[in-house]
């Protein structure tokens, strides 16, 4: 039994004393694809809101306008403060839990 219980034990050591892969590059650039969402799309979804917000003012819904303005300007901000975070995250954990 002794003898079981130390070769399960250096089996275990031996398994565990392995070093793991080193990880492959060649993943996805996702600073290129956030700076391309950044420059592209953000400009033209702003435009369409703004389009949409002067078409309804026209139209005299200017109550509907402001509430929409409120809305989208309380969406833009939590898309910076999230991007505030994903950026600065590890930061404010280091500097919090230090």
């Amino acid at each position: 039994m002794n003898a079981t219980t130390s070769l399960l034990g250096a089996v275990a050591d031996f398994a565990l004393a392995q070093p793991t892969p080193a990880p492959t590059p060649g993943g996805i650039a996702t600073s290129k694809i956030l700076g391309w969402l950044a420059r592209t799309i953000a400009p033209i979804l702003l435009a369409v809101l703004g389009v949409i917000f002067l078409g309804r003012a026209s139209r005299g819904e200017v109550s509907k306008v402001m509430t929409s303005s409120a809305i989208a300007l309380i969406g833009v901000a939590f898309i910076v403060g999230a991007g505030a975070l994903f950026l600065f995250g590890q930061s404010l954990i280091n500097i919090v839990f230090e």
